[in-house]
């Protein structure tokens, strides 16, 4: 410190060229317009009270006389007061700093850097005349500086003072610069920096909605980084700037005399206050900035309370030192600062981060004209804690939005936000924040506000009619609960009844001529082959599954060419009894039960050895068909057939079997009245033969479950016809006309 002051000696001596024959001489000089108060540990304050410092002697020859500061500041002087006020609060309070008694020296800066340095030079080397004798070094020396008031003020003090490491902590430089901590490492303050401001300011605009504004800034290097800093906040974001115009800030007042009242602006208090004078707001402005003041000064009285506090040897300085607190160094001041951390008598928690900057802290005002007057209302206010990105605090009922409105919040978009359903898509050439709403494509939804793209359903699900949710495809297959197979289900069960009463009735008249004369045997191995026939059709019912699939077609092949095999055998029989009446015939040796039976069984085992095949070498499985019905997806259960030749050879051995039986019943169908069997065979394989014509179409053309109904329907109506042609008349002249059930009826004719 000695090494500077000779320095700043000497080049002074060089300059004013002293009377004294080139001797160094001390040139003291009185700080404009100090306060002073004695105590341990004296801090330095710069205010500017006055706003217009006297022009500089450039001859530099002699001393300027009569160079006090102009224009008072009354705002700047409350700032001053605050100080001295808080210095006597801590004073008188036992619990802070007890043994120990802070003072102060508080100068003028005239609002000038070169007043502003001077004034903080005299001060931490204690070279004021007015506070001392003409030996260096009598004054108060001051550590630690509150102030300087403007940006550009604090970083000429700052890199200044850098080389005494003198900290200093402002209360209105708000510039980022000064957050570069290694620029800058000995600054800190109570004001936050302007780029939380602007952060402040975005999030502000996102809190509300505002996605599309214009931006408006004065014409001078504030403006311009200010609105650079908010651009930037911006950027990223959803916000978009429509326009960005530089204005004079007087500007500002036309639109005051204009009653421009359906606009809403949000602006910093420098702006807002700008030429309006004296108001309510303007005395809130004020005491913020005032508090600013306040907490300074008790973040070093609690900085040296952290010193008191200190136990020798678990110092943080070397070999575990504690500072002295009557020899104080800046720099202890420095490292305690960075440290502290309080809570104020208001209940606002205060510290500093790494670059020297407090939490962020606003009051949000809400400003407006109401019968003719401009009023200004607190209405919330916004903290940012370290680690967090801030939070507002707004009674929305107290605010009063451009044009008067109290009740809605005003709208600020270049493009309404996309429902869910929909999604954003950019115009071309213009701002993210204008776009067209386009609706999801199928099986796409979004189901926010907003959604930049839509989402594809996963598998086996779609989205609903509004593209909001993704649903479960529909599954389709034919169940019992459906109402057709619940009608095909009471179809095949009658069915199947009554064919098991049929049995039960040619079982009760078996011995009966009537019964006897239609081979018993063979009727009642056809009754039950149409019985498994109806009851097959159930197998097609209800979801499909490995064994039920297995079982669909195998028994329904087997079970249709036994009772097919049995017609065949009972028209052979027909045939031959018939031929065996001619002289020197006698066929009937080789249609006997036993060949018969071995006719049938062979005829079936045939069917059967068809099926293993199948069941072996490709068996049908349960799968999935997605189709589209009506624009929307939906998954078909089915069982596959596993192989086609192999289904193919199941319905060409049936066809087969049908029209050669069809072929020998119609050659059978002249034969005596009381043995018109042949002519019920060939109506009964007609209706069989047209029936499944007519299905192979109809199969091909019938979507998802339709397509079993449609097989289902062909092996009812195939099964009723042949039990209904043959065995209704029989059961007719058994029940009905039992006069005709004699073996003399039956050998008439």
């Amino acid at each position: 410190m000695y090494a500077c002051t000779l320095l700043l000696c000497y080049l002074t001596g060089q300059l004013l060229g002293v009377d004294g024959g080139g001797d160094c001489q001390l040139m003291v000089k009185s700080i404009s317009g100090n306060v002073y108060q004695a105590g341990d540990v004296v801090i330095g304050g710069l205010f500017p009270v006055h706003m217009e410092a006297p022009h500089p002697e450039m001859e530099f020859k002699r001393k300027k006389v009569n160079d006090s500061c102009k224009i008072f500041n009354q705002r700047a002087y409350r700032w001053l007061q605050t100080m001295i006020f808080a210095v006597q609060e801590i004073n008188s309070n036992p619990g802070l700093l007890p043994n120990l008694s802070l003072g102060y020296l508080a100068a003028d800066t005239c609002l000038e850097e070169s007043t502003t340095l001077v004034a903080a030079m005299t001060m931490v080397t204690g070279q004021d005349v007015s506070l001392a004798d003409t030996d260096c070094g009598s004054a108060p020396t001051v550590p630690v500086i509150i102030g300087d008031a403007r940006s550009s003020g604090s970083i000429v003090v700052a890199d200044t003072l850098g080389v005494f490491d003198i900290p200093m902590v402002s209360y209105f430089a708000s510039c980022v610069c000064l957050s570069d901590s290694w620029k800058y490492p000995l600054f800190f303050r109570t004001m936050p920096s302007d780029a939380e401001e602007a952060q402040a300011m975005a999030k502000l605009l996102r809190l509300l909605g505002w996605a599309w504004v214009g931006l408006v800034s004065a014409d001078d290097d504030f403006g311009r980084f200010g609105s650079q800093m908010l651009m930037e906040a911006l950027r990223g974001t959803e916000v978009c700037v429509a326009y960005h115009e530089v204005i004079p800030k007087a500007l500002f007042q036309e639109v005051v005399h204009q009653n421009i009242t359906d606009k809403q602006w949000i602006a910093n208090d420098a702006w807002v206050t700008y030429g309006i004078g004296k108001s309510l707001y303007a005395d809130v402005s004020q005491l913020r900035i005032t508090y600013n003041v306040y907490k300074g000064v008790y973040a070093i009285a609690h900085a040296l309370h952290d010193m008191l506090a200190c136990q020798p040897g678990k110092g943080p300085f070397l070999n575990g030192q504690c500072p002295d607190i009557r020899r104080l160094q800046p720099a202890q001041i420095h490292h305690y600062l960075r440290r502290v951390n309080f809570t104020t008598p208001l209940g606002e928690r205060i510290y500093f981060d790494q670059n020297g900057d407090p939490p962020a802290s606003y009051d949000i005002i809400n400003w407006h004209v109401a019968e003719g007057t401009i009023q200004f209302v607190h209405v919330g206010h916004f903290v940012s804690y370290q680690g967090s990105s801030g939070k507002f605090h707004i009674d929305m009922d107290r605010v009063v939005w451009g044009g008067g409105n109290r009740h809605m919040v005003p709208v600020s978009v270049c493009s309404s936000p996309c429902p869910p359903g929909t999604r954003k898509a950019v115009q071309k050439g213009r701002p993210v924040c204008c776009f067209d709403c386009l609706p999801c494509a199928e099986g796409e939804v979004s189901n926010e506000i907003g959604s930049l793209e839509c989402v594809r359903c996963p598998e086996r699900f779609w989205s609903n009619s509004n593209h909001t949710v993704c649903v479960a495809q529909q599954v389709d297959f034919l169940s019992y609960n459906d109402s057709m197979g619940m009608i095909l289900s009471i179809i095949s069960v009658a069915g199947a009844t009554l064919t098991a009463a049929t049995s039960s009735t040619f079982l009760y008249y078996r011995h009966t001529p009537f019964v006897r004369a239609n081979n018993s045997e063979v009727s009642f191995m056809l009754l039950l082959s149409l019985k498994l026939c109806f009851l097959c059709a159930l197998a097609f019912i209800g979801q499909p599954a490995v064994l039920s699939c297995m079982l669909r077609h195998t028994l329904f092949g087997i079970s249709f060419v036994t009772c097919i095999s049995c017609l065949l055998s009972r028209t052979v029989v027909v045939l031959v009894a018939f031929r065996s009446t001619l002289p020197g015939k006698n066929l009937m040796r080789y249609v006997g039960p036993t060949q018969q039976r071995l006719g049938i069984c062979i005829c079936t085992l045939v069917q059967g050895l068809i099926c293993t095949l199948w069941l072996t070498l490709a068996p049908p499985q349960p799968a999935e068909r997605a189709i589209q019905e009506n624009q929307r997806p939906k998954i078909i259960l089915e069982c596959a057939m596993g192989s086609v030749v192999a289904f193919s050879l199941v319905l060409g051995y049936i066809g087969l079997l049908a029209c050669l039986c069809l072929l020998l019943a119609f050659l059978a169908r002249k034969l005596p009245d009381n043995f018109n069997e042949a002519k019920l065979i060939t109506f009964s394989m007609l209706i069989f033969c047209a029936v499944w014509v007519a299905f192979v179409p109809a199969y091909i053309s019938s979507p998802g479950k339709y397509s079993v109904a449609v097989e289902i329907f062909a092996i009812l109506a195939s099964s009723y016809g042949l039990l209904l042609c043959i065995f209704a008349p029989k059961c007719y002249i058994i029940l009905l006309r039992p006069e005709k059930n004699n073996k003399k009826h039956l050998m008439t004719r």
